[in-house]
């Protein structure tokens, strides 16, 4: 069988029976055809070099992230009132005239808090650089008047068009006061018109605290929101007043120095075995496999970027996924495809995100699973029936299999199963290295995530092989060694774009 690495450049015949010494003051480059060898057991390592291969000419490179801001025109109304500043708690009336809007993403960089992220990940709902800075005279803005309180319904909204704008502190507890829970200009206090009352004026408008974007409330939280729906303008005005974003965030990312020696001694190198004749062959190849398991490992399972030693090391997707990623729980015994409809919905989002551009992670275990999910299972068709009648004696009832299997194909070598959902198709590539780890599905959307090998001078750092770094020649020791080594980072961002299963 014809080596897979195609090794013949370094004379290392395809029956691995002999090895030609070569220039020993070569370096052999191999770049991306380091990836070639034992494809299914790195695809990660694999794709990505593949698909997003971006030289860096800095050990430290930097990166832009960047989020439209027409869709982030939303705030959450704090408090209303007819006159004055509006108390916490103020309650939407027929004459509003005052709404105190504040939202919960950050203006530099329209960054968000994402599904499934707790603690001091969460972003406060008029937290500190929240202030909502797209408002301005003349837009007309929805607000609903989803509650508890009272009988207002989640598709009751008024609408009120904004004359002025002010900067705002958020109202404290209690009352109407000067006294605030936020830093003054974190809310904006608007003067308004009534165009559309809501049938019910009641509204549970709360504490910064009640809003918090915690697993499980952007469902609740997306009903409260208010959103700019146009502008209307006098006949004969002039230009209206305008908003500037600010849509750029910037990141950085460091290489690390991935190292393999191959050494024998010169004796072993010539001494003729069974099956491999050539041991130095074997452990040539071998050890070339060795060192991209390695980069595998540490792309995926590398924690936060550092450069705090001379050992710099870069991130690895898991870690910055857990951290800062969407988060959801699989647990493959219970979860039913209603259950992976409803992550799936959340995570394809189309505002932020996009399934063709995703490729899935998985364990062997959920791999296995999710082959049964979208096949023809008991999980997947469901038969609704009455008195233990089936669709074809009941007449109203119907098998259902929204998620299915559709093809199988290689893409640059790696096996990638398709599976139809209603919100794209998922490309799902099994990776054995998650096998035993509670990371039972990555979401990679590999438009933001590229492979960043050092390159500048006239040098590549990516994978190259150097040859005789020591010999009886140079160094008077009766061995040989060579050396692979590469030197390459990952850049990963938008962390909305990806997701991560945990069993």
């Amino acid at each position: 069988m014809a080596d897979l690495f195609n090794l013949s450049g370094l004379g290392v015949a395809d029956d691995n029976s002999s090895l030609s010494t070569g220039d020993l003051r070569r370096k052999y480059n191999f770049g991306s055809r380091v990836s070639e060898l034992a494809i299914a057991q790195d695809p990660f390592f694999r794709l990505v070099s593949k698909i997003s291969k971006k030289p860096c000419d800095d050990p430290q490179f930097k990166f832009t992230e960047r989020r439209p801001s027409f869709h982030k025109r939303y705030s959450y109304c704090f408090g209303a009132a007819d006159s004055g500043l509006p108390a916490r708690h103020g309650d939407l009336s027929a004459s509003t005239t005052k709404l105190v809007m504040v939202t919960d993403y950050k203006s530099a960089g329209n960054q968000g808090t994402v599904y499934g992220q707790t603690g001091s990940d969460i972003i406060d709902i008029g937290g500190s650089g929240t202030q909502p800075e797209f408002f301005v005279p003349g837009q007309l803005i929805k607000v609903p008047a989803h509650a508890t309180l009272g009988s207002a319904s989640s598709t009751d909204y008024g609408v009120y068009k904004v004359t002025k704008v002010e900067d705002a502190s958020i109202p404290a507890s209690g009352g109407s006061g000067s006294a605030a829970l936020a830093a003054a200009g974190e809310a904006k206090l608007l003067t308004v018109e009534v165009i559309k009352t809501p049938s019910v004026l009641k509204t549970t408008y709360k504490h910064q605290t009640d809003y918090q974007t915690g697993a499980g409330s952007q469902e609740s939280l997306s009903a409260k929101r208010s959103y700019v729906i146009g502008t209307a303008h006098e006949q004969g005005s002039g230009y209206p007043e305008t908003w500037k974003d600010q849509p750029f965030k910037t990141g950085y990312g460091n290489t690390q120095i991935w190292k393999t020696a191959m050494a024998m001694d010169n004796t072993s190198r010539a001494t003729v075995l069974k099956y491999d004749s050539s041991e130095w062959a074997r452990v040539w190849k071998e050890k070339m496999i060795e060192h991209k398991y390695d980069i595998e490992q540490s792309l995926l399972f590398n924690g936060t970027a550092s450069s705090s030693s001379d050992a710099w090391t870069t991130d690895g997707v898991v870690n910055y996924i857990s951290g800062f990623g969407n988060q959801f729980s699989l647990a493959t015994g219970t979860k039913t495809q209603d259950d992976f409809l409803d992550d799936m919905s959340a995570f394809l989002d189309p505002r932020y995100n996009n399934a063709n551009a995703t490729v899935f992670f998985c364990s062997t275990a959920v791999y296995n699973w999710l082959h049964k999910l979208s096949g023809y299972f008991s999980n997947n068709v469901g038969i609704v029936g009455t008195g233990g009648q089936t669709p074809q004696t009941d007449g109203t009832s119907y098998g259902r299999a929204e998620m299915s299997m559709t093809g199988k194909r290689k893409v640059f070598g790696v096996d990638i199963s398709t599976i139809s959902t209603p919100y794209g198709d998922m490309s799902v590539a099994r990776n054995i290295h998650l096998d035993g780890t509670n990371i039972g599905l990555l979401g990679v959307n590999m438009r933001y995530c590229a492979y960043r090998p050092l390159v500048g001078n006239g040098q590549n750092r990516d994978t190259s092989v150097y040859v005789g770094v020591q010999t009886l020649e140079n160094s008077g020791v009766d061995r040989r060694v060579d050396l692979i080594q590469t030197e390459a980072g990952l850049e990963i961002h938008m962390p909305e774009a990806h997701a991560i299963w945990t069993t």
